[in-house]
């Protein structure tokens, strides 16, 4: 459909205004919400996504992607959510206590909202318990930790631990990443995987999806 081809061309291309009044256009002309939010945004930042990784863009073209993706969804998500459509799921993010680094983990966030998914940011600085109890109370199907400080590591082990003594151990995946973390480490420590950039977490946490249908 045209329409849904011109709102992919102008997200890709970060004109949110355009693609704003386009989602608009495309609800007045009674196109489905999850019709536009797939063939439309979605499609849109799958090709940005795809772009980053190759190094064919860069952050702020991925940025600017982005806040066209989110206004558009503010004019959708009313639709959605009369609609009863679901997203995909919910993943509940930050970096973790001590560790104030926050640009991988923003990207990661961004490309998992283009993607589809709800994430629910807390931030940088966020101690184990917070990310417990927000997974918890948001029902989460996905927590994803991101460090960029050795010494800040262990909050990700004592996270797996409190899913462990919580019942959550299986049912919430648990995902982590950042500089120095790495594979090993993620399996030393229980986690369900890790992720080495903000391309590849999104097809871990979708692979999560495939796993659980």
């Amino acid at each position: 459909m045209e329409l849904l081809s011109q709102i992919s061309f102008n997200l890709q291309n970060g004109f949110d205004e355009t693609v704003i009044d386009l989602t608009k256009e495309a609800v007045e002309k009674r196109i489905p919400p999850d019709e536009i939010m797939n063939n439309g945004l979605i499609a849109g930042m799958n090709v940005v996504g795809e772009k980053f990784k190759n190094h064919e863009i860069f952050l702020p073209d991925v940025l600017l992607a982005a806040r066209a993706m989110n206004g558009a969804m503010e004019v959708l998500k009313p639709l959605l959510i009369k609609d009863g459509i679901p997203i995909k799921g919910k993943v509940v993010i930050g970096s973790v206590k001590d560790d104030l680094h926050d640009i991988g983990k923003n990207l990661v966030a961004i490309l998992l909202k283009g993607a589809g998914f709800e994430v629910i940011d807390l931030g940088n600085d966020v101690p184990a318990e917070q990310f417990i109890s927000v997974a918890i109370e948001e029902n989460a199907h996905v927590i994803g930790m991101s460090a960029l400080l050795t010494t800040t590591m262990p909050v990700m082990k004592k996270v797996v631990d409190m899913a462990k003594d919580e019942g959550l151990y299986g049912k919430i995946k648990i995902m982590v990443g950042g500089a120095p973390v790495s594979k090993p480490f993620a399996e030393e420590i229980g986690a369900d995987a890790y992720s080495y950039d903000g391309a590849n977490a999104v097809e871990t946490v979708e692979s999560f999806f495939r796993e659980d249908s």
